[in-house]
């Protein structure tokens, strides 16, 4: 094991934690964490990517538990915390926001809207309560939250999603403050466009003029190696997005990205993506 390997299994481990593990930028922080020594708690919603992902970590020689729990339900959190009861859990990751309602405010069913904040807010905030606690005890640990861009600036369709990615990005930036002096480390990896299965099943038009679009291995090491330098980081190919730097002249801001999206999604069959 490298010297940097090793660094990192002392400050995030022995276990990390993700939530939204199985594909995607989850999946890729998984390999990368076992590469270095970390063993793994991976959750997700469909068993079938979940154990195809937990499968690549063993190969890597570490130990993964795998959960397949619906994280918009308080049964779905109680069952994580059980599960992982006699591990020290040095890192835990959230990946697992995603928009489950796009649509209109006005024409959305607020039921759904609320398992969108469930998703986003309420659970993350009981995990990061739990497992942050232990690490401020133990004086050593890691939590990162998934953002998005979504989360500075308002869209059609997003209008709740973008709120609670606002939330997670001053939440964040919070904790930091709280947990500095603990030696926990606090980050939200601030995404934008990646090209993910979850995106690629949607139908995207990746290929829109002048739209920038991560990869998610590379996203992953990104997020890790920035793990320390909290509370913010925006992956760098979206770094120099009008919208996070904007403060004036927010309506002509809004138009020119609401107009990048409908491209975006051009060829979709059912708009923004869930």
């Amino acid at each position: 094991m490298s010297s940097e390997n090793a660094l990192q299994v002392q400050q995030y481990g022995p276990w990390a934690v993700i939530a939204g593990g199985s594909e995607g930028v989850g999946a890729e922080l998984a390999a990368l964490l076992a590469q270095a020594g970390v063993n793994l708690v991976l959750i997700a919603r469909k068993p079938g990517p979940l154990q195809a992902t937990a499968a690549r970590c063993r190969e890597l020689g570490v130990e993964v538990r795998e959960l397949a729990v619906d994280l918009t339900t308080d049964e779905g959190v109680d069952q994580i915390i059980s599960a992982t009861a006699d591990l020290q859990v040095g890192l835990f990751i959230y990946n697992a926001g995603a928009n489950t309602h796009s649509a209109e405010f006005l024409d959305g069913d607020l039921a759904a809207f609320q398992r969108v904040i469930d998703l986003n807010v309420t659970t993350p905030l009981r995990l990061v309560h739990h497992f942050g606690a232990l690490m401020r005890e133990r004086r050593r640990g890691g939590v990162m939250l998934v953002g998005s861009l979504t989360g500075y600036l308002g869209s059609a369709r997003h209008t709740v999603y973008g709120g609670v990615k606002a939330f997670t990005r001053i939440f964040a930036e919070g904790l930091w403050l709280e947990l500095r002096d603990h030696n926990v480390h606090v980050l939200e990896l601030v995404l934008g466009l990646t090209r993910t299965p979850a995106m690629e099943r949607v139908g995207l038009n990746f290929d829109v003029p002048g739209m920038a679009v991560s990869d998610p291995a590379d996203v992953a090491r990104e997020g890790l190696a920035n793990l320390a330098n909290g509370p913010v980081h925006i992956v760098s190919a979206h770094a120099e997005n009008p919208t996070v730097h904007a403060t004036r002249d927010r309506d002509k801001v809004l138009l020119a990205s609401h107009e990048m999206i409908q491209k975006l999604l051009q060829g979709t069959p059912s708009g923004p993506p869930e």
